[in-house]
């Protein structure tokens, strides 16, 4: 049941994007195409688990045994960006298409403080390492949904006509702020797993 609770909550109640603002840069540049969402949400989903789970052994055997936190940042930082470079290697021999769909997004996962907030919040929240890969893949999940709601949303507009001076980024903030508000009816939700 906990693990339901936190699967729950890391979707819909404290979704990373919706209620906590990280993520906020690929989820705007990204989120033009379906397509390219969905190959965004895997990319963050793989580095957003593998990096969890390298910082956390990283928090628990290095930096707290030897008094070193305070270096957490910067090695989280490090840590992430040499996830987000193998990624970047493989997508570019497997999937080419999707490389260059990402294009300049793909570098950006690199300073995406979603993937930097989930792997300080599991230590904040003094989580497991299976609680730790559990909460970075719901939060995965619910990027995911996000990003793909917003992008299939982007998509409709785009062929509807919209006022000239909401056209573009304002009518995106308008969007992403309706739906922001309509994932707030899952608050409240996270008290029946506690």
């Amino acid at each position: 049941m906990e693990y339901i609770g936190i699967i729950i909550v890391a979707i819909f109640v404290n979704n990373i994007v919706f209620a906590q603002f990280l993520g906020i840069c690929p989820f705007l540049g990204v989120s033009k195409k379906v397509d390219t969402a969905i190959g965004m949400s895997l990319a963050v989903a793989f580095v957003l688990t593998i990096a969890t789970i390298v910082t956390f052994i990283l928090q628990k055997g290095v930096l707290e045994p030897f008094n070193l936190q305070y270096l957490q940042t910067i090695t989280f930082i490090l840590v992430i960006a040499a996830l987000v470079q193998m990624v970047e290697i493989v997508l570019k021999k497997v999937s080419p298409s999707l490389y260059q769909a990402l294009g300049v997004f793909l570098p950006l996962i690199t300073t995406n403080c979603a993937i930097l907030g989930v792997a300080i919040l599991v230590i904040q929240k003094d989580y497991t390492l299976v609680q730790s890969v559990i909460f970075a893949i719901a939060t995965s999940v619910g990027f995911a949904i996000a990003l793909i709601i917003f992008s299939g949303i982007r998509e409709q507009l785009s062929l509807t006509k919209v006022p000239k001076s909401m056209e573009g980024v304002p009518i995106a903030l308008v969007t992403a702020g309706i739906i922001a508000m309509a994932f707030m009816g899952f608050s409240g939700i996270d008290k029946v797993f506690q």
